[in-house]
């Protein structure tokens, strides 16, 4: 937990609690806080702060109407809008399925274990993957995250790229830090990727694991040979669930190199346990222009 931001601007999260319990004196340092007084009334203050620190790690924010709620006793009610919500980022905003491709893919992680989301850049696939993951970190039904993609360009030119191993592929990754950032405060961010509970690493690095009790996506995968994406989809372990995006219209892989993906959603389409979600340029939720120049850029492909 950010300590700095659940105590809030100048500190009013902190006063409010420091008001509602003028029997205790409440200290916060850093990333710790210390509570004296009698031992019931440390054990009721407790008992609210544990309320508000699990609201403040589900919203990412912690609104003063929220505290004075929480405060009383009251429970806060979810509404049935709420209900598809996936997680908030930094700012409080709520994350949540877009359009019926989206609410696919969050129904389908619901139901499998494996799915694949296919479609042109800027259909939300990998924001949307990225919140079900963070999302079941919170509720604990996984006790990891792992984000994974292939470092294309790398390849033999890596070694004449500057800095170690992790500066030389973090370039590659920089799009699921963003995501990452977005929906969870950065000081947590940085101790849950310390501590590996948040990992992520260039596909070559998946080779000889197994991934249990994780919930792992591999984004870009349309950058992936058929071996490279058997590779991976063989290190599910117990209790793991896993998420394939990628836009076969936007392969990287030098020439002569065939993609893996469109090959293996033939190969796994149909089989019990497995979701496919083709996304299309209806889906797209990016900028307005973004439909229209990969429109475009169909309709130049068709006729040529």
């Amino acid at each position: 937990m950010d300590l700095v931001e659940f105590c809030g601007v100048n500190n009013c999260n902190l006063d409010a609690l420091r008001n509602a319990f003028p029997q205790v004196n409440v200290t916060m340092r850093g990333s710790w806080a210390r509570v004296t007084g009698s031992s019931t009334a440390v054990a009721d203050f407790d008992s609210k702060f544990q309320s508000l620190l699990t609201f403040y790690n589900e919203h990412n924010t912690l609104p003063s109407s929220v505290i004075k709620d929480l405060l009383a006793g009251k429970r806060i009610a979810v509404s049935p809008s709420e209900a598809t919500i996936l997680t908030y980022t930094v700012d409080g905003r709520p994350v949540k399925p877009r359009g019926l491709n989206q609410q696919r893919l969050v129904d389908a992680m619901t139901e499998c274990d494996l799915a694949f989301a296919i479609g042109p850049a800027g259909s939300g696939k990998t924001y949307l993957a990225i919140a079900l993951a963070v999302r079941a970190l919170k509720a604990r039904q996984v006790r990891k995250i792992i984000l994974s993609r292939p470092a294309v360009e790398a390849g033999e030119k890596l070694g004449f790229l500057p800095g170690d191993m992790k500066e030389k592929i973090d370039p590659y990754l920089q799009p699921l830090y963003d995501a990452l950032g977005d929906m969870i405060p950065s000081a947590k961010l940085n101790e849950m990727m310390e501590d590996g509970t948040i990992e992520i690493a260039p596909l070559a690095f998946m080779r000889g694991r197994t991934l249990s009790n994780a919930f792992v996506i591999l984004d870009e995968a349309q950058n992936a040979t058929m071996p490279q994406i058997k590779m991976f989809l063989t290190r599910m372990g117990v209790n793991a669930k896993f998420i394939v995006t990628g836009d076969p219209s936007q392969v990287d892989l030098p020439d002569g190199s065939r993609n893996g993906l469109s090959k293996t959603c033939e190969i796994l389409d149909g089989l019990d346990g497995i979701r496919l979600i083709r996304f299309a340029q209806e889906d797209i939720v990016r900028h307005k222009l973004v439909q229209r120049i990969v429109k475009a850029f169909d309709k130049a492909d068709k006729t040529n």
